[in-house]
């Protein structure tokens, strides 16, 4: 029997773990390293007095692909984290125009909007829902299960009878102009719109295929105990649990190759890791800013200004809030949608009236919590790294936020002083994107086509996270792990000197890695 394949993964994000999780199930010799001192990457918790505040990605959706994941790796991811479905998706307000509540049940919701707009906003939502729907699944086989297609692989996964439906999804047209087809009330075509910011994007830029976020939450969203960082220690500890070694407090200073192809990684300490392959899940962007060696730096990878996705503000506060009625997850409005994005994309600078994402992380459907609450306050922003916006930006920001908070009604009483991140710190902590969360922005209708692929051309390298296909987010991210090991594991067995030798724990990936 021969010695495993050794790989080295840079990055414990969920691509990054996942793929890990699965190459070591696997058999393979699999190191992590994690320049932080926990697993998780943009799914962190931040300390904030005596609380653990969740400082990333909140919402839980598209379970089924951490459900494979653990299937196929001989696990149950209920056995590992305790999972809610929430009934209530979001609250969303308007200054001076009303409240709208969003559920997961179409129904529900329908007659909320019948309630908050009239009987034809309500029509235009189940049409909307209808349109969301077909997207999804035209998509979901052909694309997000698959390797990064091109437009005309696109069209020959979906065949000849799927090409009607692949031209009804609008892949032309832009979120905000198809959101038209449907709501006639500029509230909701706001409302919805916003599932473009999922991605980083803009959605006057963003294609309209992005609608299928709203089937991804009718389809469920779940509240994770512990926050999303604790999903993110449930895949490390069963990564570690199936044979990989994570290290933490490891940073890497760049990927080795000799021969042509990967041969390691040099640490920032000196160390030399030897590896036969890399799966990469540090953002493509630090590739292809050449931050990883002149010899891992893909051509045309470099990304403007204008191509980078949204970066934010956040401040997480442990306060008495009072006033509105908070839901787990509330969305307060600007006044001119379109002003804003401009003033982000454009005039590159943060708006004086932004719309505000909170995330009351104690509360539930049931009553408010007594006494401090963890808060997550989010604002939109450009990313632009260390230079702007500046920190006297920064601060009038956050107190134009709770200005708008408290023209809804909201007042904050800290309870503890609070810590706010903004583009310079997320640059910081993710090297080369200059404080753009998701990548690439979406924009235009080659958006889908331009993200990169987990196969590289430098031969052992190999991508994962949400900078990369099939896109950001924590399911879409743990897709890419997938696809990362499925392409290391198909080019293994591929190699005649380690086809009939290397060690399987399992040779299938059951539960959807299909091309339906």
């Amino acid at each position: 029997m021969s010695t495993p394949m050794r790989v080295a993964v840079i990055g414990a994000g969920i691509g990054g773990l996942v793929a890990a999780l699965r190459l070591a199930h696997a058999g393979l010799d699999v190191t992590v390293l994690e320049r932080a001192p926990a697993p998780g990457g943009k799914m962190r918790a931040l300390p904030v007095g005596p609380a653990a505040i969740e400082a990333g990605p909140t919402v839980f959706t598209m379970r089924w692909v951490l459900d494979e994941v653990f299937a196929e790796c001989g696990a149950s991811l209920d056995a590992h984290v305790a999972l809610t479905p929430a009934r209530l998706l979001a609250r969303h307000a308007w200054e001076g125009d009303g409240t709208l509540d969003l559920f997961a049940g179409i129904d529900e919701s329908a007659e909320a909007i019948h309630a908050f707009a009239g009987a034809r906003e309500a029509a235009g939502y189940r049409r909307f829902c209808a349109r969301a729907a077909e997207v999804y699944e035209t998509l979901e086989g052909p694309f997000i299960r698959s390797d990064r297609p091109t437009a005309l692989d696109l069209a020959l996964r979906v065949g000849p009878f799927g090409l009607p439906r692949l031209w009804r999804i609008q892949p032309f047209a832009t979120l905000w102009s198809a959101l038209g087809e449907d709501f006639r009330d500029p509230r909701l075509r706001q409302l919805f719109a916003r599932y473009a910011t999922y991605c980083g994007s803009s959605p006057f830029e963003a294609p309209a295929t992005l609608m299928l976020v709203a089937h991804v939450e009718q389809a469920g969203v779940w509240s994770v105990a512990g926050g999303l960082s604790a999903l993110a220690r449930a895949v490390a500890d069963l990564a570690a649990a199936r044979g990989a070694r994570l290290r933490y407090g490891a940073e890497v200073r760049g990927i080795v190759v000799e021969h042509g192809r990967v041969a390691g990684l040099d640490l920032a300490d000196g160390e030399r890791l030897p590896a036969e392959a890399v799966i990469c899940n540090a953002d493509a962007a630090a590739l292809g800013a050449g931050l990883l060696g002149p010899a891992a730096t893909p051509p045309g990878e470099r990304l403007a200004a204008s191509e980078r996705s949204l970066s934010a503000v956040t401040v997480c506060a442990r306060a008495v809030a009072a006033g509105f009625p908070l839901a787990r997850h509330t969305v307060f409005f600007s006044r001119d949608y379109r002003a804003e994005f401009d003033t982000i994309l454009r005039g590159r600078r943060l708006p004086e009236d932004p719309t505000i994402y909170v995330c009351a992380q104690d509360r539930d459907e049931a009553a408010a919590p007594k006494g401090p609450e963890r808060l997550l306050l989010l604002v939109n922003a450009p990313a632009e790294g260390p230079e702007q916006p500046s920190p006297q930006e920064i601060e009038r920001c956050v107190t134009n936020l709770r200005g708008k908070l408290a023209r809804h009604g909201l007042s904050l009483t800290d309870a503890d002083p609070p810590v706010t991140t903004g583009p310079a710190e997320f640059a910081a902590l993710f090297p080369g994107t200059r404080g753009a969360l998701y990548g690439r922005a979406s924009r235009g209708s080659t958006a889908t086509f331009q993200r990169p692929a987990a196969r590289t051309a430098l031969p052992g390298l190999y991508l994962a996270g949400g900078s990369v296909h099939p896109g950001p987010g924590v399911p879409m991210a743990a897709q890419s792990g997938r696809l990362a090991a499925r392409a290391l594991l198909q080019d293994l067995s591929a190699l005649p000197d380690r086809a009939s030798t290397r060690r399987w724990r399992a040779a299938a990936m059951p539960g959807g890695m299909s091309t339906r």
